[in-house]
């Protein structure tokens, strides 16, 4: 819809400049620190459940692993994902 917009206002385009792609590369990395930090605990919780003989645990910790390696790809995909679809504007 090109034209003049209700009440006199256009909408400008926006395209991120390169501060953009330096702050979604510090969060890629501190979503992967958060990561492996996250595995950690797991394997520190699976190890004190093992050291305490509690039975019938791995579900749980494979459900653990598992949100923690999806949040991991969904944070460090973030960057690419704006790259390849460029200019975000509304119109």
């Amino acid at each position: 819809m090109k034209g003049p917009q209700p009440h006199g206002l256009s909408l400008a385009a926006y395209s991120p400049t390169g501060d953009a792609d330096t702050i979604l590369g510090v969060l890629a990395w501190c979503a992967t620190a958060a990561g492996v930090t996250g595995l950690i605990f797991v394997g520190i919780r699976m190890a004190l459940q093992l050291r305490a003989g509690l039975p019938g645990s791995e579900r749980e910790h494979l459900r653990d692993v598992l949100f923690v390696v999806v949040a991991c790809v969904l944070a460090a995909t973030a960057g690419p994902l704006v790259a390849f679809l460029g200019d975000l504007s509304l119109l």
